[in-house]
């Protein structure tokens, strides 16, 4: 038993230690303004979203994220949104506090490219008490309390009425997380956010968008999701998501009405991970709002 104990614990360290440093997501695609700061005010209409994430159900400690989101238009050419993230993962837990700017260029009567920034601060905690560790002289570390600290991201979001690509960072700036592997608090590393997609209008009620997301963090992997939706009736949304060499995972989304979504995600890892977890689950609802919902016919799919 210790020994299956400890062989679970270790894929999990492998796989903290070579994933994302920051907070990763199967529907990102409802989830963009966390991603890019251009997407922020994009859609045309007032939105929130908040989302949940279980990742790797059934090993202690493994990542749980809670997502809230609000973005709007400002005037003609001008987004402004907030975005709050609690991310914990075995001993470490981090809070996201984030203001979100973006500028809009017309390109052509379809064609737009939004600026983005975004700003705010983190609190990062680690309490040496939580959770296993392998070394069991890792209770004794000294404990960190909200510790804060500002971040600085940009990106910038090209789209139409079928397509986006976008370029982001998260934090220019360096700041201190906790790396599971060496079970020590250890500096971030740059990200980088590559996201691209394009809608397919099958028939008037069947729509099909592929996407991807591609995410670099320096001295580590890359890590590659690649996505395949279909919206039937603009009501349901069916898809498939594949996280290379990492997961599978299967997406539902259905349109309540005119201003409410809920969807629901579920992975499972097709690595040697997949033999101690029962799968992540993410669940997100999503608000919009607007002032005459019979202008827009046909909600933009992405």
């Amino acid at each position: 038993m210790n020994k299956i104990l400890y062989n679970a614990l270790l894929l999990f360290s492998v796989m903290a230690a070579f994933a994302q440093q920051e907070p990763q997501y199967s529907q990102y695609q409802y989830n963009t303004m966390t991603i890019n700061p251009g997407y922020t005010g994009s859609r045309g209409h007032l939105a929130a979203i908040s989302l949940y994430r279980n990742q790797w159900a059934g090993i202690e400690g493994a990542p749980r994220t809670i997502t809230f989101g609000l973005d709007t238009p400002v005037g003609y050419s001008s987004g402004l949104g907030l975005s709050i993230i609690q991310d914990d993962l075995g001993p470490a837990s981090e809070t996201f506090i984030d203001g979100n700017y973006s500028h809009i260029l017309y390109l052509s009567n379809t064609d737009r490219l939004a600026l983005g920034i975004k700003a705010g601060v983190r609190f990062f905690s680690l309490d040496w008490s939580r959770g296993i560790h392998r070394d069991p002289e890792a209770v004794f570390n000294e404990n960190i309390s909200g510790q804060l600290t500002p971040t600085v991201g940009t990106g910038v979001f090209y789209y139409s009425p079928k397509a986006y690509i976008g370029l982001s960072t998260p934090n220019v700036l360096q700041t201190t997380f906790y790396d599971e592997f060496q079970e020590i608090q250890t500096n971030e590393r740059t990200h980088l956010y590559f996201i691209g997609g394009y809608v397919f209008d099958i028939n008037p009620f069947l729509k099909f968008k592929p996407s991807t997301f591609i995410k670099q963090t320096f001295g580590a992997p890359i890590s590659i999701d690649l996505s395949t939706n279909f919206l039937m009736n603009d009501k349901l949304t069916l898809g498939l998501n594949y996280r290379w060499d990492e997961s599978l995972g299967g997406l539902l989304g259905f349109e309540v009405n005119s201003q409410f979504n809920i969807g629901y995600a579920y992975d499972f890892s097709i690595n040697n991970l997949g033999n101690y977890n029962s799968g992540t689950h993410e669940v997100f609802i999503r608000y919009r709002y607007r002032s005459n919902p019979k202008i827009l016919k046909s909600p933009r799919f992405f």
